[in-house]
C-alpha cells in the first residue's frame, strides 16, 4: 500500500478501462460495476462495447444507468483526449483510470525478422497508448482534487523478464513498466491525492482479446516483407504447448482476477500480481548474473 495515500473509495468513483469491452478490461469493468463504481469502457470495437454494457447492464444488481462506452483508438492521443473531455464534462472527474488495452507484435520470432510496423503498432498501443491515458487523464485529475489512482497493465513478459521470441512485445512490456514506477513517483511527489499501479496479469494462462489482436491492426501497419509469415498463436495452442512441455495447464478466471486488481487498486498497492514467488526467485537469479557479468535468465513463459 502506498502508506502516504488514503484508500480508494471504488463505491462511487468514476472510473474509466481501456479495452474494457473484452478480455481482462472486461473482467475489471463487471468487478467495479458490481462494487458501485461508474464505468466507462474505452474500446476500439464499436459492436463489442455494445454487446458488453447490454450483458453488464443485465447483471443483478447493477444500475445499468452506470455504464457507457465510447469509441476509442488509444493510440491516437486526439481519440483519448476527446474520451477524457467527454468523462469530465459528464462526470465531473475521474478516480480510476486503467490503461489496460494491448495488443501483441503480430510479428514474434527473431528480432532482426520483426518488421518496423511491428514495432509501432505494438508500442503504439502498448506504450503510447499507456502514454496518451496519462498525457489526457492525469492533468485533469490533478485539476480537479478528487482522489485518483492509474493503473496500467504490463506483463510477466518484459515487466520482469522477456520471452526470448516475443522480443517487441517484452520491450514494449518493459517500457510500461518503467514509465509506471517513475509516474508513481512523480505522483507521490506532486500531488496528495494520486498514485499509480502496475499490474501483471497472472494467476494463469488468460483467455484474452490479445490471441487475435491482429483483428483491429490498422491497414497502413500490416506486415509488409512477409505477411503471412507468422500467424498469431491462438490460446489453443497455447494451451497444447504448455501441457506438451509437462506444466499445468492453469485457466485464470477473469472476473475473479477483475475483482482481485480492483481490491488492490483500492488499497493502492504498487505491484497488482499473482503467483510472485518465483519472479521473486526470477528476479534475484537476474540480478546475481548482472552481479557476475553474465546473461541473465529469461520469463519461460509469457502471462
Amino acid at each position: 500500500m502506498n502508506e502516504s495515500r488514503t484508500p480508494i473509495q471504488i463505491e462511487g468513483a468514476v472510473a474509466v478501462v481501456t479495452g474494457g469491452a473484452s478480455g481482462i478490461g472486461k473482467g475489471i469493468v463487471r468487478a467495479l460495476l458490481e462494487r458501485d463504481a461508474t464505468v466507462v469502457i474505452a474500446d476500439i470495437e464499436e459492436p463489442q462495447i455494445d454487446a458488453t454494457i447490454a450483458e453488464m447492464q443485465a447483471l443483478d444488481g447493477v444500475d445499468p444507468d452506470r455504464i457507457s462506452g465510447r469509441l476509442t483508438d488509444v493510440s491516437d492521443f486526439d481519440s483519448f483526449e476527446s474520451l477524457a473531455q467527454q468523462v469530465f464534462a459528464d462526470h465531473g472527474r475521474c478516480n480510476l483510470l486503467f490503461n489496460n488495452a494491448g495488443v501483441g507484435s503480430g510479428g514474434g520470432g527473431k528480432a532482426w525478422e520483426s518488421e518496423l510496423n511491428d514495432w509501432k503498432w505494438c508500442f503504439g498501443v502498448n506504450v503510447f497508448g499507456t502514454a496518451n491515458g496519462v498525457q489526457a487523464f492525469v492533468p485533469k485529475m490533478i485539476e480537479s482534487g478528487a482522489p485518483g489512482h492509474i493503473t496500467n497493465t504490463s506483463s510477466g513478459d518484459g515487466g520482469f523478464a522477456p520471452v526470448p521470441m516475443a522480443s517487441v512485445y517484452a520491450s514494449s512490456k518493459a517500457a510500461v513498466s518503467c514509465f509506471t514506477e517513475a509516474l508513481n513517483h512523480q505522483l507521490r511527489s506532486d500531488t496528495d491525492q494520486l498514485s499509480a499501479s502496475v499490474f501483471y496479469p497472472s494467476g494463469g494462462m488468460m483467455d484474452t482479446g490479445l490471441f487475435n489482436a491482429a483483428r483491429n491492426r490498422p491497414d497502413d501497419l500490416q506486415r509488409v516483407r512477409n505477411p503471412s509469415r507468422r500467424s498469431a498463436m491462438t490460446f489453443e495452442q497455447l494451451k497444447e504447448l504448455v501441457a506438451k512441455s509437462g506444466r499445468e495447464v492453469k485457466v485464470a478466471d477473469l472476473n475473479e482476477l477483475g475483482h482481485f486488481v480492483v481490491d488492490a487498486v483500492g488499497e493502492r498497492r504498487y505491484i497488482i500480481a499473482r503467483d510472485i514467488e518465483g519472479t521473486v526467485d526470477l528476479l534475484h537469479r537476474r540480478a546475481d548474473a548482472i552481479g557476475a557479468f553474465d546473461m541473465p535468465p529469461v520469463h519461460e513463459m509469457g502471462i
